[in-house]
């Protein structure tokens, strides 16, 4: 049960910090309509922004001023090359950010190296906040709980309780009647990016310290991110949430319980051969649940794309 508990926390900061990535992919493909296959890369620059802030103005300051750098640059690609390519179509637009992708990932290793930077968790949350039958929970995986909860339900109250987010909302279905009517649907768009890149930034910012900050960090989760949203539902916040802790807990169980792939699929009613050696299937027998554990997201996905194709709070029109 201890153990449980300590997967359900591991999972929950997992899961979250997914969420963080994907409510800006999803807020960006809302609006928009663009899979930015770049976003991941903003996610980098957050981190190594804030490194870079830390060294001279410690962790919080860096928490602070590095989303806004990335918001800001995001919001200039947009204006000034997304926005022009967006008109030719969804093709040239992923070739675009594909490109960026590419082009970010250099700048890092041509400013910052291939090494990992020793970017540090701030010292007044290097503690243990408690412990679960030894197993010591760090006081700044709660903190990352925090700040993710409370980045959803501020995106959450700006989305349904304000003028800018029926603004947001009204362009996603009606752009030329909120256009007629005086509002800046461009300006609009471009906001919306910068914020997606920015929230983007924030995962760096704090998942840089737990995680490490070096140049591949961006390929690792870049994929998993397209997978949750998918499985969320394209356009959907409450669809990313739940994706991301469903992902979280998924591959924390999976990486915690050393059960072999015999026994699951002698549980289903499948009979082991006797002679593995001679078998086509001797590699599934042979695994364990650890070993596919980073696979299960995307069975999960295709078992989603395959029953539900719009995603589990996905629209047929999205």
């Amino acid at each position: 049960m201890d153990l449980v508990l300590v997967n359900l926390i591991d999972g929950l900061v997992t899961g979250l910090l997914l969420f963080m990535l994907s409510a800006g992919l999803t807020l960006i493909f809302s609006m928009m309509g663009v899979l930015n296959f770049a976003h991941a890369s903003f996610y980098m620059l957050g981190a190594y922004f804030a490194y870079q802030i830390s060294t001279f103005m410690g962790f919080w300051m860096g928490l602070i001023i590095a989303p806004v750098i990335v918001g800001i640059a995001g919001a200039g690609i947009e204006r000034y090359g997304l926005r022009k390519v967006h008109q030719y179509g969804h093709v040239p637009e992923l070739i675009f950010t594909f490109g960026l992708a590419l082009l970010i990932e250099e700048v890092v290793q041509f400013f910052w190296g291939k090494n990992q930077m020793p970017y540090n968790p701030p010292e007044i949350l290097q503690f243990t906040l408690f412990s679960i039958s030894g197993n010591s929970i760090p006081a700044y995986k709660v903190f990352m709980i925090f700040v993710s909860i409370g980045i959803f339900l501020a995106l959450l109250y700006v989305l349904t309780r304000t003028r800018v987010g029926m603004v947001i909302q009204a362009a996603l279905s009606y752009p030329k009647t909120v256009e007629a009517l005086g509002h800046n649907v461009p300006l609009v768009f471009m906001g919306v990016f910068g914020v997606g890149t920015a929230l983007a930034g924030v995962a760096g910012v704090i998942a840089g310290p737990v995680l490490g900050t070096f140049p591949g960090m961006a390929f690792l989760l870049g994929s998993i991110v397209f997978v949750t949203i998918v499985i969320g539902g394209l356009g959907s916040l409450w669809g990313a949430l739940v994706a991301s802790l469903l992902i979280g807990w998924i591959t924390t169980f999976a990486a915690s319980y050393n059960v072999a792939m015999a026994d699951i699929l002698m549980a289903m009613g499948f009979e082991q051969p006797i002679d593995l050696s001679e078998s086509a299937w001797r590699d599934l027998w042979s695994l364990t649940l650890p070993q596919i554990g980073p696979i299960l997201p995307y069975l999960l996905m295709v078992l989603i794309l395959v029953f539900r194709p719009y995603g589990l709070f996905g629209k047929r029109d999205v």
